[in-house]
């Protein structure tokens, strides 16, 4: 593959219409990533994705990016909303995976005593690893209101404040979700999920701020050095899940009834206005108000273990909700691209949002600041808030990466990585650590990920989102 240089954070590879390319593929990243991102099929799959029809602009490939599903973890791809497509495999099995910030008034001298009981009370109370579940007693008929209403539904039925769903995207609802549309497979999966972590790279962490870098933004964020904060990262779990194998089974039908020919099996798409097309999007908004209902009830069990060791109420020890967003969705925005405002379907898979200041959809508290970008790292090292910066709005449909991103497969891992390896890492940083599987501890360890570190800063000179703040580990709970 050849790859035209820009500068030191950016690489393309050009259109080529004798390939069938549409257009560009721009590669956000730097020399050193760039080399094992060839090892994979990352950049073919961009490529491939490239010779979509209806595409608005280039094919963006953020610094965390690693080969996927069809379309590489990391990619951001811009379809128009009259003429293009909405591809399933470009959005992803976990629909909605995302990543939640709760901020605390609380320091670490004030958790350090009791962090191996408030370890055990997380861990005890909001459930991980695989088929997890938790008995709350909901009905199918919660159910679909959950998946079309989403949080402010699960509010009122005392999970939370009203607060909280202006610091979600969308504001914890998306609208057009048809539960209709969603199979009873996905229904009969997603009842006694909620509330739960799952497994693989879903973790719940207790951190500490331990650098700003922005006072301004952190203060408009309630971010300060010292403080505690948790950071929550799962999606729609069995729901999701199925949902997306549902429908690229109906996509299949369609590719073969319309004689549709794509470059890959795994990126079939149906065209907007369709109604394969339709009927996706309304079950796809039921999984992205499932998975923030989700992390909404976590939250509430989160704020359970902290009163339960410590004694004292959320309030008390200021606990809220900052941020709640998305990484794996495809949503109806507005851009300018190569110099025209244009509505188009943005399709971020393992890629978040990242608004410069001023954008409507951004809650109140942060317009002037823009929107808080939630990056975690990987097990035992440290993760970052930055902020949407205006270069990401001309650059990647405003869009930033969304963590560290995989440079080792599970097999590999497991293979070349003991468990005990990752255990006396944690130790000799202090860190406690739950986790229901030595095999996901292998598979999940801090070596099978890229340097968050260098990923940031290809996302800082890029300029698509600046640091607000570094934030270390003190205790990791996982499936």
């Amino acid at each position: 593959m050849d790859f035209e240089e820009i500068d030191n954070y950016r690489f393309k590879v050009g259109r080529d219409s004798s390939k069938g390319m549409n257009v560009d593929v721009v590669l956000y990243t730097n020399h050193n990533m760039l080399q094992k991102v060839k090892t994979d099929r990352t950049v073919q799959q961009a490529v491939n994705a490239s010779m979509l029809p209806g595409l608005a602009g280039a094919i963006k490939v953020m610094p965390d990016s690693h080969e996927g599903y069809g379309f590489p973890i990391g990619g951001v791809a811009a379809f128009d909303a009259e003429d293009g497509i909405i591809s399933p495999g470009m959005i992803g099995f976990d629909i909605n995976c995302s990543v939640r910030l709760i901020r605390t008034e609380l320091a670490e001298k004030d958790i350090r005593p009791v962090i191996t009981r408030l370890a055990d009370a997380l861990f005890r109370n909001v459930p991980s690893g695989v088929g997890s579940r938790l008995q709350l007693d909901f009905t199918q008929s919660d159910l679909e209101r959950i998946a079309v209403e989403g949080v402010p539904y699960i509010i009122s039925k005392g999970f939370g404040i009203s607060e909280d769903a202006e610091r979600i995207e969308e504001n914890g609802t998306m609208m057009g979700a048809d539960f209709s549309k969603v199979s009873k497979e996905a229904r009969s999966r997603g009842l006694n999920e909620l509330g739960t972590l799952g497994a693989g790279n879903h973790f719940l962490e207790v951190q500490r701020v331990e650098r700003i870098f922005d006072s301004r933004t952190a203060k408009a964020y309630g971010l300060h050095e010292g403080q505690i904060v948790i950071m929550v990262h799962t999606g729609s779990r069995g729901f999701g899940h199925q949902i997306c194998s549902d429908y690229l089974r109906t996509l299949v039908e369609y590719q073969q009834r319309n004689s549709l020919k794509i470059p890959d099996p795994e990126l079939s798409y149906a065209h907007i206005g369709s109604r394969e097309a339709n009927d996706y999007l309304g079950a796809m908004g039921c999984a992205v108000n499932f998975a923030f209902v989700n992390k909404q009830i976590i939250t509430h069990f989160i704020m359970k273990s902290f009163s339960d060791v410590l004694g004292k109420s959320p309030d008390s020890m200021g606990m809220e909700l900052l941020y709640d967003l998305s990484h794996n969705i495809a949503k109806l925005e507005e851009h300018e691209i190569e110099g025209r405002r244009k509505r188009v379907y943005v399709h971020r898979k393992g890629a978040t949002r990242a608004f410069a200041a001023g954008c409507k959809e951004i809650p109140r508290a942060y317009r002037d600041a823009g929107q808080p970008v939630l990056i975690p790292g990987s097990m035992g090292t440290a993760s970052y808030v930055l902020c949407g910066d205006d270069e990401a709005m001309k650059e990647t449909y405003g869009s930033a990466c969304h963590g560290a991103g995989r440079v080792m497969s599970r097999h590999q891992a497991l293979r070349e990585i003991p468990a005990e390896r990752t255990f006396n890492s944690m130790t000799r940083k202090h860190i406690e650590i739950r986790v229901r599987s030595r095999k996901l501890v292998s598979e999940e360890a801090e070596w099978t990920y890229k340097d968050v570190e260098e990923v940031i800063d290809v996302v800082k000179n890029v300029g698509i989102a600046k640091p607000v703040s570094r934030n270390v580990p003190i205790a990791v709970i996982k499936g």
